[in-house]
């Protein structure tokens, strides 16, 4: 039988470290595009509901290529609103090698001299004013033309503004022309003071 001396106490046994307890679980977000994301939205109304969606879509950084449709007929209606904006257009090859309509140079050069003399009528030559002039009547212009319908075409247009000083000046451009349906159109507005030149180039594109 073990004695024990007077007053002593037995030592106590070796206890583990305690752990820290694990937190709370987080669940994962379920994705926009995953049939439990459809089911636990059911019960939000077809506003909140297109607001969840938007936030999903700004947060997104995937290229959407294809968007499978609603899961509940209740939200049809705003799956149209997002799903058309994602969609991608698919067009068949028509094998066309010619514009339905060839540029006709002469009406758009009547329609653009008639642009700048509206424009410029009444206006003297400023630097400062000519600097934003010249892209409010590249936009008019582009506008204009585009307006004649010419189908796979494609326009560039070029305004510029020289001050008359006594001085000569060249202004040549070069392109990779096709001859049978690209044009070019040139238009001039003269004043004492200065001489506005705009030059629309059409460039057809199969």
């Amino acid at each position: 039988m073990e004695k024990r001396g007077r007053g002593t106490k037995p030592s106590p046994s070796p206890v583990p470290p305690a752990q820290p307890s694990p937190g709370p679980r987080r669940d994962r977000r379920p994705s926009m595009f995953e049939k439990e994301a459809f089911i636990s939205s059911s019960h939000l109304s077809p506003l909140q509901y297109a607001q969840i969606l938007r936030e999903r879509l700004r947060d997104s950084f995937h290229d959407v290529q294809y968007v499978e449709p609603p899961f509940d007929d209740s939200i049809a209606d705003i799956g149209k609103e997002w799903k058309s904006a994602l969609a991608k257009l698919k067009f068949a090859n028509s094998y066309r090698m010619e514009p339905l309509k060839k540029f006709q140079a002469h009406s758009v050069e009547t329609k653009v001299q008639q642009i700048l003399m509206e424009h410029l009528k009444d206006v003297k030559y400023d630097d400062k004013l000519f600097s934003h002039l010249s892209l409010e009547l590249s936009d008019r212009i582009l506008s204009a033309v585009k307006e004649f319908g010419y189908h796979r075409y494609k326009f560039i247009i070029k305004v510029l503004f020289i001050q008359k000083t006594g001085q000569a000046i060249n202004i040549a451009s070069r392109w990779i022309w096709d001859v049978a349906w690209d044009s070019w159109v040139e238009a001039k507005h003269e004043t004492e003071s200065y001489v506005a030149l705009a030059l629309v180039f059409a460039l057809y594109c199969e």
